[in-house]
């Protein structure tokens, strides 16, 4: 569990101890239905703020999360289409293309999928890979190639997958919004314990845990999802991870006689 994590959970209990300490004192005092009445009145507003901006906030977390798990689908299923459309182009772009496609899918789940969990960053070695894709694009557009739009469009959906699968690395809710979302639903619980009937029964104390758990489950469902490459229901590089064992295993079949320039992390091995 992370520092917010702690803190959120801890700002709610407080906020529920707060409240029902708030309660047992003012239950010495008697009083009458219409100053219960005001109370309610006064719950109700902060209430629908709480909820309203819960509902906001996961939609905008679930979006982002929504986009990281495409954008990685997106991007392993562009590197197999460029390995599959270089089968069609000549030697020897062809076997190069491929062997890069291979190395290109293994640095990103070695070298780059680590900087995912830190908020994002673009790999040095995944990008010389892709770089050495437009070389090789260079000498196919020279000699007038039929597979030279297509091995472009492919690199270039590719490319797009692998930037918008970074910049979704980062929190898509500011950190401003996500504590007030907490300091509100803090005070919306305080207040349902302050609120309490005063002839309450154990079951109105039950109800108010629950509404606490639930609310607090809300804010940890958030800031986990909110992380799509860290948190406990995170993104994971299989897609890529496959395709990496799919076209190495194409690449062996399709060029027996040649070695990759790389090893199984990525890491140029050749010239």
């Amino acid at each position: 569990m992370t520092t917010s994590m702690i803190i959120t959970v801890v700002a709610i209990l407080a906020a529920l101890a707060v409240g029902l300490i708030a309660h047992h004192l003012h239950r010495r005092r008697r009083t009458g239905d219409d100053e219960e009445a005001s109370v309610g009145d006064l719950i109700s507003p902060l209430e629908t703020l709480a909820v309203l901006l819960v509902a906001f906030v996961i939609v905008v977390a679930a979006e982002s999360y929504g986009s990281a798990s495409a954008a990685v689908e997106a991007e392993a299923g562009r590197v197999d289409q460029l390995y599959e459309v270089a089968d069609y182009a000549p030697e020897p772009q062809r076997e190069r293309l491929q062997a890069s496609a291979v190395c290109y899918s293994r640095a990103i789940e070695a070298a780059e999928w680590p900087l995912m969990a830190e908020g994002g960053a673009k790999s040095p070695l995944a990008s010389t890979w892709s770089t050495e894709f437009r070389t090789h694009f260079k000498e196919l557009a020279h000699k007038k190639d039929a597979t030279f739009p297509l091995l472009v469009q492919a690199d270039d959906e590719r490319s797009k997958a692998r930037q918008t699968r970074v910049s979704e690395a980062s929190p898509a809710i500011p950190p401003f919004v996500y504590w007030f979302m907490v300091v509100a639903l803090a005070a919306t619980v305080g207040a349902f314990a302050f609120g309490l009937p005063h002839n309450r029964r154990p079951a109105h104390l039950v109800l108010l845990c629950v509404l606490a758990a639930l609310f607090t489950g809300s804010l940890l469902l958030i800031e986990d999802i909110d992380s799509p490459f860290s948190g406990r229901i995170r993104i994971t590089g299989d897609a890529m991870q496959q395709t990496a064992d799919d076209i190495a295993e194409d690449f062996a079949t399709d060029h027996p006689a040649s070695t990759l320039p790389c090893d199984t992390d990525g890491k140029r091995t050749t010239t």
